[in-house]
């Protein structure tokens, strides 16, 4: 159980590592340079890997080091459609089956970012939003939606955060959030779809752009020339 704790706990320090960008896509994830700067043993940094590879943030290499992944934008997209209609079914039942309790719960996590938006480390803030979208997917007590939602929440985690970081807006994020707590208050599944679809219907596309901006970033990178070192002839008229 501790070895397993261990593992989750550095699967949580790459994962923000990712995130924050000192880990970039394509980047190289070495055990025993990782192991040695974590002071860990080998063991749980592969138990941590294996975690993050089934997120889709880290991708396995046959005989070679784990890379940070680098998705397509069509992999991106088709992610996001999952999740949003995850996100909306599970709104619905939540409205017919969360008990008040855990509404208040939700809720409390609203109120929450309200109160730390200016102030919160901007990772921490999208950390709190998120378990925002997961209190409501467990809220729907349908337990195989709930495990789907968590898959493609985590898939689209850095891309989400990316997404995040560029829209960060008070208004937005709070009322948005707002509106979905007051459809679920008010048990209403048509208000909760439709305040999902405010809060969400937009995030396609600025997850795309983001992806889109990355990439084409990493290609100018790669075009880059390289300085040419002088040849014999030219350091000979050089000295």
């Amino acid at each position: 159980m501790a070895e397993q704790n261990l593992a989750e706990q550095i699967a949580n320090r790459l994962r923000r590592d990712i995130l924050r960008g000192k880990l970039a896509p394509g980047d190289s994830v070495k055990e025993r340079d990782n192991a040695t700067e974590l002071g860990v043993s080998r063991t749980p940094l592969r138990e941590a890997i294996r975690i993050l590879a089934k997120e889709g943030l880290i991708e396995l290499r046959p005989a070679r080091s784990p890379i940070v992944s680098t998705p397509s934008v069509k992999q991106i997209s088709d992610e996001v459609e999952v999740l949003l209609a995850v996100e909306k079914m599970s709104g619905e039942m939540a409205c017919e089956r969360a008990s008040d309790a855990e509404i208040d719960v939700i809720a409390a996590i609203v109120d929450d970012m309200s109160a730390r938006f200016d102030s919160a480390d901007t990772l921490e803030m999208f950390e709190t939003d998120m378990s925002f979208h997961s209190a409501i997917a467990k809220a729907s007590h349908n337990i195989p939606l709930a495990e789907i939602h968590s898959t493609f929440l985590a898939r689209l985690w850095r891309a989400r955060y990316l997404a995040a970081v560029q829209r960060r807006n008070r208004e937005r994020v709070i009322d948005h959030h707002n509106a979905i707590v007051d459809a679920l208050r008010a048990r209403d599944p048509e208000a909760i779809r439709e305040a999902i679809g405010i809060h969400l219907n937009n995030l396609a596309r600025d997850i795309v752009s983001v992806i889109e901006q990355e990439i084409e970033a990493a290609a100018n990178t790669s075009k880059t020339p390289s300085p040419t070192p002088p040849s014999d002839h030219d350091a000979r008229a050089e000295s």
